[in-house]
């Protein structure tokens, strides 16, 4: 037991063992955690506390003492400030080996597997420049000048930035130039605390392969007076620029879109190839931010799934069909289950642009759908937003028990703990985990969990024959 009494604001000397899962170096003083951003393990340093609690602490960076051997000097001269990026200052490889040992932490200690098959994360082509898409809020600077950027770490203090390193470079041009066109057009920038104001944030996309690109204010209402001329200014301007919208969010709230969005010139949306087929992606549709990585673990999807042209597939949460078009050519059947209409609608387009038609899309909750689907898949694809899979999703599967799942995840501990449901009683059994890098610079890892049924219950399989057999 610990007698030490320490205090905010006092100064102590630790050294840095590991990483937390938010991307925070970890040290321990006393026998209690100290949790360090900018740090790196094998860092030694004297750190301020500057958020204390009984059995761990947060801690300020105030001298390094002696750097660790993964330390290197950060590509943007504000990485220290901005909240963007939180492992711009570790090496590349260091970042790929905390991050598997992120993954594996997480399954032992959320979800009790001993000794989970984590493969090393597959590793991006480039550790910079690979956003599709970033999405600045704006602010006014002290001398009234229009500002964009990211916030500081742990605060709502913008930093500005003309230029972005992990962002697509081709972006940087309208970064730096849109916030002068702001300024010139006299557009008001949103308060957050006062909720007054018209811009609220400046959204920017590129497709990596046809260098199509969208332009997107985000505002308070539409009543933005001379969108319309400088719109059209911004088309004429940029030639790989196709299409400039409005989207609005009136609520008083941190989320970013709203659930309207406009187009004032050009066309809604960008035109993409993804894993050999044409996308139409809108400002305000999920698309993965880093397209080659996302291409290479659906590569490893297909190969692990070795799909036979028989299979009858269901992929959960399919968004506009990014993962559902690539494997619907390799199976008999395939439905995508969605709950946004505006993500089904472009789904619906993009399988008939493709030329795929033994795809279907249902509109509504995975939850509800899912235990209604009235046949059992062979494969189901889960690829759910940060909470994860809604509890009754995971009883559906152990209800119907598919064949296989594949379970795509951002977020490590709302997967440890589903993965913890569907494997209990030896229900399903863990083949393969792959990481990816979908984030590099960052503590934010992607995750392909693949899962076998261990037994067949001979009803099911019965099941199984007489459907097929009936087709």
């Amino acid at each position: 037991m610990t007698n030490t009494v320490w205090r905010q604001g006092e100064l102590i000397e630790i050294a840095i063992a590991d990483l937390s899962d938010t991307g925070d170096g970890v040290g321990r003083y006393d026998q209690r955690a100290v949790f360090v951003p900018d740090t790196v393990p094998g860092d030694r340093a004297i750190v301020r506390l500057v958020h204390v609690k009984p059995k761990y602490a947060h801690a300020r960076l105030q001298q390094l003492l002696q750097p660790s051997p993964h330390r290197i000097r950060p590509n943007c001269i504000v990485a220290d400030k901005c909240g963007g990026c939180q492992w711009q200052h570790i090496s590349y490889d260091y970042q790929l080996a905390a991050k598997q040992n992120q993954v594996i932490q997480a399954l032992q200690r959320i979800g009790g597997f001993v000794a989970p098959p984590v493969d090393p994360v597959l590793a991006a082509a480039s550790s910079l420049g690979y956003r599709n898409k970033a999405t600045y809020p704006l602010d006014i600077s002290a001398t009234g000048q229009v500002q964009a950027g990211y916030y500081q770490k742990g605060s709502h203090q913008l930093v500005n930035l003309n230029q972005c390193p992990v962002q697509d470079l081709r972006l940087n041009t309208l970064l730096a130039e849109v916030k002068q066109d702001i300024q010139k057009c006299s557009w008001s920038i949103y308060d957050e605390q006062r909720h007054q104001g018209q811009i609220r944030h400046l959204g920017l996309r590129i497709g990596r392969r046809t260098g199509e690109m969208l332009l997107t204010l985000i505002v308070k209402d539409w009543n933005l007076l001379g969108i319309e001329n400088q719109a059209q200014e911004w088309l004429q301007r940029y030639p790989k620029l196709v299409g400039v919208s409005l989207n609005r969010n009136s609520d008083r709230t941190n989320a970013i879109f709203g659930s309207e969005t406009r187009c004032i010139a050009g066309v809604p949306y960008l035109q993409e190839k993804f894993a050999g087929l044409e996308f139409q992606v809108r400002p305000d549709t999920f698309f993965q931010v880093y397209t080659e990585t996302a291409e290479a673990l659906l590569q490893i999807i297909q190969s692990e799934l070795n799909l036979q042209g028989h299979e009858l597939l269901v992929d959960a949460y399919c968004g506009i069909g990014t993962l559902t078009l690539p494997l619907a050519k390799q199976v008999r059947q395939a439905t995508g289950l969605e709950l946004q209409p505006e993500a089904v609608e472009q789904a619906i387009l993009n399988a008939h642009h493709n030329r795929i038609n033994n795809v279907t899309f249902q509109v509504g909750a995975v939850e509800k759908l899912l235990p209604k689907m009235g046949t059992i898949p062979d494969v189901v694809l889960l690829d759910p937003p940060r909470k994860g899979c809604d509890r009754a999703v995971i009883e559906s599967l152990m209800e119907s028990k598919p064949a296989r799942i594949v379970y795509v995840s951002c977020k490590v501990a709302t997967l440890a703990r589903d993965l913890k449901l569907l494997c209990q009683d030896g229900l399903y059994t863990i083949t393969r985990i792959q990481p990816a890098d979908f984030f590099p610079q960052t503590a934010h890892v992607e995750v392909a969990a693949f899962l076998v049924l261990s037994q067949l219950d001979k009803g099911h399989e019965s099941f199984k024959k007489t459907e097929i057999s009936n087709l």
